[in-house]
């Protein structure tokens, strides 16, 4: 006959040590607690302990099952799950925490401050995710996490205005040095060396194998062969040395160009060239994303995490970019006054979905993909670009009214905010992914 727990051996000897039996139960209970809580902190322990301070959260993706989101979702404080990429934008008087005169990572067209922007407000904002905080960017706390690592920003300048947002973040801790392996800007690299830590820039706008075709093409910037089923070797061939990957793409798809799928003209976007179908950008930037992070997951040596940042929409008004459109607010939208669709929407999605096909077919690789969901933090900022604040205003030059890039400082600094969260969570993230597979292996053996 099997016992219950709690019920006493038959026989005489039922009451004689109630003590130690409730001493025994005790010991064992504790035990189990422990047995349960260990496993579940220790891949943190690896972590000086003020890193862990104001975070104990679990990062965000996309998943196919409510275990796998709830297993994703990132907490920032005891018993409440957010995601930290739906919110709003709140005053923050503290910013900027750098400036122009003390970065020189700045491009020259993204130089708000130099180039005369006469306010100042659109530096002194800070994302608020519903109901919870996000920790301001810390640059000791992100050099800590990524001592002995490398990070790669893979795609077009909006990439490299990432980038050159997270040299100035932490200049207040250190420089880096240039180390890169070619005079080539298009490809550079940096090291900070106190810290074993390299960033890279690998320059890859259609994010597949492409050159230009035409200088001018239909409107006037160019038209571009894009062979879409081909890896872009130039980032491909590179990228199996790194720990991290961030990898976006999307205004270079606006452009005319020439699709290529097995070496043969498919169809275009905007390519008014006759018997050429016009399949629009969207066919293109699907089939770009499918490739590229096929490409990834093909690389057997890459150990590495890749993280999607989502695709940053413009905020061109009154005309479009090359008709006289403009970006001229001085403050964010509410999440009320403003809604993602159209283009935006569209090239959104196909990045969503291309992303969790990927992620489902890398996992069976051992291969890790995280979402870094920027649209629509991004999409309240129209007070955060340019405009015509990249150049004198007595220069001769050709530029439009940039509502593409960023200003730095700017909106653009909290992306950084993003991934240093999701880098503070990522010892817990891929613990809990280890805990599900097995489970699945189990369930299925």
């Amino acid at each position: 006959m099997k016992l219950h727990a709690g019920e006493p051996p038959l026989g005489g000897r039922s009451h004689a040590q109630p003590k130690t039996t409730k001493i025994v139960l005790i010991i064992i209970f504790v035990t189990l607690v422990l047995l349960t809580i260990i496993p579940v902190f220790y891949p943190l322990l690896g972590y000086p302990l003020y890193l862990l301070r104001n975070s104990s959260s679990k990062p965000s993706s996309t998943y196919d099952s409510d275990q796998e989101l709830q297993a994703a979702s990132i907490r920032i404080s005891e018993g409440e799950n957010c995601d930290i990429f739906s919110g709003e934008w709140v005053p923050n008087h503290d910013a900027p925490y750098y400036t122009n005169t003390t970065c020189w990572a700045i491009h020259e067209h993204q130089n708000c401050m130099k180039y005369g922007r006469p306010d100042t407000e659109f530096m002194k904002w800070k994302w608020k995710p519903d109901g919870c905080e996000l920790p301001v960017f810390n640059p000791a706390q992100f050099l800590e996490i990524v001592r002995d690592k490398s990070l790669a920003f893979v795609g077009d300048s909006v990439g490299r205005n990432q980038m050159q947002s997270l040299i100035c973040l932490l200049s207040r801790v250190e420089y880096p040095l240039d180390v890169s392996y070619t005079a080539d800007e298009k490809f550079k690299r940096w090291k900070y060396t106190t810290y074993n830590f390299t960033i890279a820039y690998l320059w890859t706008p259609h994010l597949v194998k492409s050159k230009e075709r035409e200088a001018n093409g239909p409107t006037q910037t160019g038209l571009f062969n894009l062979y879409l089923d081909e890896y872009d070797e130039e980032w491909t061939a590179q990228i199996e040395e790194f720990d991290y990957l961030i990898i976006s793409g999307g205004h270079w798809f606006y452009r005319p160009s020439v699709f290529y799928e097995n070496h043969q003209v498919v169809g275009c976007h905007f390519c008014l060239i006759q018997n050429v179908t016009d399949l629009t950008k969207f066919y293109g930037y699907r089939k770009a994303f499918r490739t590229a992070f096929r490409a990834i997951n093909s690389l057997e040596n890459f150990k590495g995490i890749t993280f999607l940042r989502t695709f940053a929409p413009p905020h061109f008004e009154n005309g479009l970019w090359n008709q006289g459109g403009n970006c001229v607010r001085k403050k964010p939208f509410r999440s009320s006054e403003t809604v993602l669709d159209g283009d935006n929407l569209e090239l959104y999605m196909i990045q969503i979905e291309e992303f969790r096909t990927a992620e489902r077919e890398g996992r069976k690789k051992g291969k890790r993909y995280r979402l870094m969901d920027t649209t629509q933090a991004t999409l309240l900022r129209p007070d955060g670009h340019p405009s015509r604040y990249g150049h004198w205003p007595h220069e001769n030059v050709t530029l439009y009214n940039d509502c593409v890039h960023w200003c730095l400082p700017g909106p653009i600094d909290t992306w950084n905010d993003f991934l240093l969260q999701m880098l503070k969570m990522e010892g817990v993230r891929s613990y809990q992914e280890r805990l599900y597979s097995v489970d699945r292996k189990m369930r299925f053996e």
